[in-house]
């Protein structure tokens, strides 16, 4: 079993990555260009994946984040791709992912993850 810390660790880069691919466009260029919207959209899906596989300890001792928001949204991207509505995905690669970031590189930094 993977350990709390990697989870954490694929969230940030996952993060990190979703600003690489959105870097310098608006939120027209990004509906229209499948292949970043595709790439971002296997990021976040991704971040969802890491999220839920996190401790239910370390979700507990977290609860400014929202877990269980992050997992639906995976599973909403993964299970209803076709329904996937580009607008939420373009908030989520630029306000959510961030901010999530931010919240993640914290609690590794403050706490003894492991």
């Amino acid at each position: 079993m993977r350990s709390n810390k990697l989870y954490l660790s694929d969230i940030v880069q996952a993060a990190d990555s979703i600003a690489q691919f959105e870097a310098g466009m608006d939120e027209e260029q990004f509906v229209g260009d499948d292949l970043v919207r595709s790439a971002v959209l296997h990021k976040l899906a991704v971040i969802g994946e890491a999220a839920a596989r996190v401790s239910s300890e370390l979700r507990e001792s977290s609860p400014g984040i929202p877990w269980a928001d992050i997992v639906g949204f995976r599973n909403i991207a993964v299970h209803a791709y076709f329904s996937v509505d580009w607008q939420l995905v373009w908030n989520a690669a630029v306000s959510d992912a961030p901010a999530l970031k931010r919240d993640i590189e914290a609690i590794v930094k403050t706490r003894n993850v492991s």
